[in-house]
């Protein structure tokens, strides 16, 4: 994702969140990951989440945008969630097994599929 789709989507994301009333926050991290698919697993398994409002990986930066409500989850659950579907975040480490059986193109721990992706 581009600097200007991303401050779109963060400016639609205040502006929504203002309309609404409820308290959200909004949080940045990195996630480890690869490729297209690494996308749709990370943000997939952060939307699934309750609580979770919005979320967008940029396989660029490796950072997640994620808006929540903290009063249905925290910021550790977001960080277990994604380590749950194989991926690393500097707070909690993916399960080796669940890291092994991810797809072969998105195994952002190995040199060589890395070196493929660039």
């Amino acid at each position: 994702m581009n600097k200007l789709s991303s401050l779109l989507f963060a400016v639609l994301m205040m502006a929504s969140l203002q309309s609404f009333g409820q308290k959200k926050v909004e949080i940045r991290f990195e996630v480890d990951g690869i490729c297209g698919m690494c996308e749709t697993r990370i943000e997939k398994a952060l939307l699934e989440t309750p609580g979770v409002w919005a979320a967008e990986w940029d396989k660029a930066s490796h950072e997640v945008f994620v808006v929540y409500k903290p009063k249905k989850v925290s910021e550790m659950d977001l960080h277990r969630a994604v380590a749950a579907v194989g991926h690393d975040t500097k707070k909690v480490k993916a399960k080796s097994e669940i890291y092994h059986a991810l797809h072969d193109c998105c195994k952002y721990k190995d040199e060589d599929v890395v070196k493929n992706h660039k």
